[in-house]
């Protein structure tokens, strides 16, 4: 992570990752030019109308929602576009916020904190039954270590597909029984979708109660939070899309645990996140008292990372979340009263959210925001690289008589040296998920992940593998044939 640079923990990072994948030139995919010098903008709700209108225009997402709030008031909470049902989005409609919902989660155990029911600084498996792991370090594990992400959970070291198949959170802790940490608890860090569940599972145990009761009664009640909830059987959120070649789908989310997570299960709408965020910069109704608010953003002693929040150098807090057809983001400047979160329901190869915050917190400073960019470069640069991967399978498929007639009594290893490089892209498609892995810090990334918000790339790779494999396979029976004949 660069200090300079806001810190954007979840999907951001792969999407970086999948878009130099694609081609050196997307790299810019999303950063917009700077603007040259000009009177400074007041954040009216007229300006923040006019800037999330021209996100909606530039990024093409299929609907995008907004709220800015200062101190206890909503300043301007507004919709742009659509649902798939051809419904308008407007600051009431519901959508998921992923990881957005690690600070949900967080202020549930800070609130039994608070009351004795959880004890932050003590080890995890002293309070909630059922947490083992196959690493005796998990018994020094701390609520605070996962609140903070220090645990020592990491994808690495445990089994990302088994734990989406969890029905349950008891039954997504039981999950982890086999599993490791891959360092001691409380001397690294590592963003872990883990460690939220497990923090939603201590907050049932210690209240009593099922998640989604305790954050309905607890957090979103008190706030005013009407059309939020932990799934989607409570508030049904707009459905989500993902780009192909600038054509937005709509799509169901992908079929993993997502209901009553504490990593990433709340849906809610942007006027809501409104209250959300009065109330995170100390105004409102409050949830915990002021210390422990103060605590929840106060970065660990190993990373600038708070309880569910991003510290970033300037002082203000910031959260994104993506799943692979949603993304969202909040972020709260303690020291203006200024908070802003962003929803939409379309995931492409750059996060539409992010630069709508970017933009919307310029005008908090009274500057003027950089034009909004979105992924028309990629997108089109992807459907290029498709169509000139089937023009070029095509070719050679047509080509293989004469490549073959060409290479007729040649030793077998020679052929084989000859045909590497239009192998090349299908052991690149093949080891794809496991590459952009490595390229986003060890996140995991699966098949079905690669599918959803990088389709567009992943076509691209596939075709790419499959004109290579049918060439290669044409010029070998071309091959036979010839030898057959002579």
């Amino acid at each position: 992570m660069q200090p300079s640079t806001p810190h954007r923990p979840v999907a951001p990072r792969l999407l970086r990752a999948l878009t130099a994948t694609a081609i050196a030139a997307t790299a810019a995919v999303g950063f917009a030019a700077p603007v040259p010098a000009a009177p400074a903008i007041e954040p009216t709700p007229e300006a923040i109308d006019a800037y999330m209108s021209d996100v909606y225009e530039a990024t093409g997402v299929p609907g995008i929602s907004a709220v800015v709030t200062r101190d206890d008031q909503i300043v301007h909470a507004a919709g742009y576009g659509h649902d798939a049902d051809g419904t308008e989005v407007s600051a009431d409609t519901p959508m998921r916020v992923a990881s957005v919902s690690k600070s949900f989660t967080a202020m549930a155990v800070m609130i039994l904190a608070e009351e004795g029911a959880i004890a932050l600084d003590e080890p995890v498996a002293d309070q909630l039954p059922g947490f083992t792991m196959a690493d005796p370090r998990a018994e020094e594990v701390t609520v605070r270590q996962l609140v903070n992400q220090t645990s020592g959970l990491k994808d690495t070291t445990i089994d990302v597909r088994e734990l989406e198949d969890a029905e349950s959170l008891e039954d997504y802790v039981a999950k982890l029984g086999d599993d490791a940490l891959a360092a001691d608890p409380g001397t690294a860090y590592a963003y872990c979708n883990a460690n939220f569940n497990v923090a939603a599972r201590l907050v049932e145990v210690a209240s009593g109660q099922p998640f989604e009761a305790f954050m309905r009664e607890r957090v979103f009640a008190p706030l005013g939070m009407d059309h939020s909830a932990t799934r989607d059987e409570l508030v049904r959120p707009a459905l989500g899309h993902n780009s192909l070649f600038g054509l937005w789908i709509a799509r169901e989310e992908d079929d993993v645990m997502l209901d009553n997570s504490g990593s990433g299960g709340i849906i809610t709408s942007a006027a809501d996140m409104g209250q959300w965020l009065i109330s995170q910069n100390g105004h409102g109704p409050q949830l915990v008292n002021e210390a422990g608010l103060r605590e929840m953003h106060t970065a660990s002693a190993v990373e600038e990372y708070g309880m569910g929040w991003s510290v970033e150098d300037d002082g203000t807090l910031v959260h994104s979340g993506n799943l692979m057809t949603y993304n969202a983001v909040q972020w709260i400047d303690p020291d203006s009263g200024y908070g802003i979160a962003v929803l939409t329901n379309g995931a492409g190869m750059a996060d539409a959210t992010w630069t709508a915050m970017e933009g919307l917190a310029a005008l908090t400073r009274g500057e003027t925001p950089a034009e909004p960019g979105g992924d028309a470069l990629a997108q089109s640069i992807l459907a290029a690289a498709t169509a000139a991967a089937i023009a070029l399978g095509a070719t050679g498929i047509a080509r293989s008589r004469r490549w073959a007639a060409k290479r007729a009594g040649t030793a077998a290893w020679r052929i084989g040296l000859r045909l590497v490089p239009v192998l090349i892209p299908l052991a690149l498609f093949l080891s794809y998920p496991s590459l952009v892995s490595l390229a986003s810090g060890g996140r995991t990334v699966t098949w079905s992940s690669v599918c959803y918000f990088a389709l567009p790339l992943t076509l691209a790779l596939l075709c790419a593998a499959l004109a290579g494999a049918a060439t290669a396979i044409a010029r070998l029976l071309r091959l036979r044939s010839v030898g057959s004949a002579a």
